[in-house]
């Protein structure tokens, strides 16, 4: 009898592990433990009296400048940890509507990209228990309202700050002719979170370091690798290139993936299009 209930017991316990493990793979590339541990390689927080930390007293001075102004109401909006609404906030600078109906590849790999990247961001944050700015100077942010959770949170580095700079990063790879825009936009969007006196300068600049580091680590994830294939095959077919430009991205995804040179010739009832749909999948 015991037997039986230690065989049932440690069923039930695979069962349950081989569950929670599918549904984490389902929503991130990698777990936490293997995120770069920012705790490691990024400086602590600045202390108070040294130049770092004059630095960021002067920023949030000069975040103070746009009170009332259409750029803080930007970075009201940018408050935002919903990946569906920062799609569509960071589709202009793209030049694509981001949707996960019009463009599911792409807001795939974005969705599960970003939430993998911010979980390099935890550690730090639990480690370090930087005090906001808001609570060491008993103001409140644009959204007073949630300050009081808020405040019970580290501050660096910048878990917003690195979903905008990782969005803004994977986007770029996506589409390399809108990268300085895409860039701009990201940057912008760790501003907003001085801007709204949620954080330190130094914990924005920290938050993108951490971010390309996380990237840098997806960019060993066979899943992640196929998924960004996808939703640059998908932008290219959605822009509208020319057969010509489709035969190059097909030539280049086909000789990274297979290793084996081009197949140079096509029947002549396929167009640029067709083959390039058909070699790349």
């Amino acid at each position: 009898m015991r037997k039986k209930l230690f065989l049932l017991s440690l069923g039930l316990i695979v069962s349950l592990a081989v569950s929670a493990q599918s549904k984490y793979d389902d929503i991130y590339y990698f777990p936490e433990s293997e995120s770069p541990d920012g705790t490691h390689f990024l400086p602590p927080p600045p202390q108070e009296g040294s130049p770092l930390y004059e630095y960021d007293l002067k920023r949030h001075e000069w975040a103070k400048t746009f009170r009332g102004t259409e750029r803080e109401a930007r970075a009201l909006k940018e408050t935002t940890t919903s990946i569906k609404k920062m799609a569509a906030l960071f589709s202009g600078a793209f030049g694509m509507e981001i949707t996960p109906e019009k463009t599911p590849a792409i807001y795939h790999v974005l969705e599960r990209g970003v939430v993998t990247m911010r979980l390099s961001a935890t550690q730090p944050k639990a480690h370090y228990m930087r005090k906001r700015p808001f609570v060491v100077f008993n103001e409140s942010t644009i959204t007073p309202e949630e300050d009081e959770d808020l405040g019970k949170s580290g501050s660096y580095p910048s878990g917003h700050s690195l979903r905008g700079w990782g969005m803004a990063l994977i986007l770029s790879e996506i589409n390399p002719a809108a990268q300085d825009t895409l860039l701009r936009f990201g940057y912008e969007w760790g501003e907003s979170r001085v801007i709204g006196n949620y954080h330190w300068q130094s914990d924005v600049d920290a938050s993108r370091l951490l971010a390309s580091a996380a990237l840098a680590h997806l960019h060993t994830n066979e899943i992640f690798l196929e998924d960004l294939d996808k939703a640059k095959r998908e932008f290219a077919l959605l822009s509208g290139k020319n057969d010509s430009d489709l035969e190059e991205i097909a030539r280049r995804h086909y000789e990274a993936l297979t290793g084996k040179p081009f197949p140079e010739e096509k029947c002549s009832c396929c167009s640029g299009l067709s083959y390039y749909q058909r070699i790349t999948n």
